[in-house]
């Protein structure tokens, strides 16, 4: 990162900055929340950091943030890799409000002189119509002959089960599981089979605690002990994607979106 210096006047941290924004934008309480929300979440990209799921996500206070960072070329790096982890998992309504939060207050701390670039420069909002087709039902069949680790089945089989988002799964532990019910005890919960129940119990082999989908890669420094262990959205999908390139006659892969809409039998 870059040793550049903030412009005299201009506020040392970004949760300063956002506050500065918030309160000259004219918005309303329940707005002005939105994106504030939005805007905090950020946070967690720009400093190389995976957004924590949702409930994660509440009370937990975001990281410390240069606002200088936003000038150094991998703020705009981490933010291009975040909208494109988040636009499958989140939803593209989701995802395109939050960036355009953050290009609405990163073009209003420009006219400041407060940073000199803009972190969301290129980057334009998702389309619902670019995600592809779902998955027919023997599609999936010939995926779960497919060997895999006994993680990635489990990972697909909820996926699958539960149609729920790619990140909403991810975000699981396995304190929030009810095994004799095949669902969580988060209202409204995820569902799954019985088969993905069975290979959930292996895969926990009784753990009742912590993340259920575990990354085999270290986590960057600074991240929470509770979140160290938790795979990432851009990790799975790249999983996903190089085991089922052989299945797809483009060659390109499937999406774990195309598992979590695919057609049932």
């Amino acid at each position: 990162m870059g040793t550049q210096s903030a412009p005299a006047g201009a506020p040392v941290e970004y949760a300063v900055a956002v506050e500065e924004y918030l309160g000259q934008a004219g918005l309303s309480a329940a707005s002005r929340r939105v994106y504030g929300i939005s805007l905090a979440g950020w946070a967690w990209p720009l400093v190389g950091r995976p957004l924590p799921g949702r409930r994660e996500r509440r009370g937990a206070a975001p990281p410390v943030v240069p606002l200088v960072l936003l000038d150094d070329p991998v703020a705009a790096e981490r933010i291009a890799a975040a909208v494109a982890d988040r636009a499958e998992g989140a939803g593209t309504r989701t995802v395109n409000r939050e960036l355009s939060a953050l290009r609405s207050a990163a073009g209003w701390w420009r006219e400041q002189g407060w940073i000199r670039a803009d972190p969301t420069a290129g980057l334009r909002h998702a389309k619902p119509e670019t995600l592809a087709v779902p998955l027919r039902a023997a599609q999936v069949a010939e995926l779960f002959r497919r060997p895999a680790s006994l993680r990635e089945h489990a990972l697909w089989r909820v996926l699958y089960d539960s149609g729920a988002p790619a990140a909403e799964v991810l975000a699981l532990d396995a304190s929030s599981l009810d095994p004799a019910r095949r669902r969580t005890r988060l209202a409204p919960g995820l569902a799954w089979g019985e088969q993905a129940s069975q290979v959930l119990r292996w895969l926990l082999a009784g753990r009742t605690w912590g993340p259920v989908f575990v990354t085999g890669r270290r986590a960057p420094v600074g991240t929470p002990k509770s979140d160290q262990a938790r795979m990432s959205y851009r990790r799975a999908a790249e999983i996903f994607t190089a085991a089922t390139r052989p299945l797809d006659p483009a060659g390109r892969g499937w999406t774990l979106h195309q598992l979590a809409t695919a057609d049932r039998p």
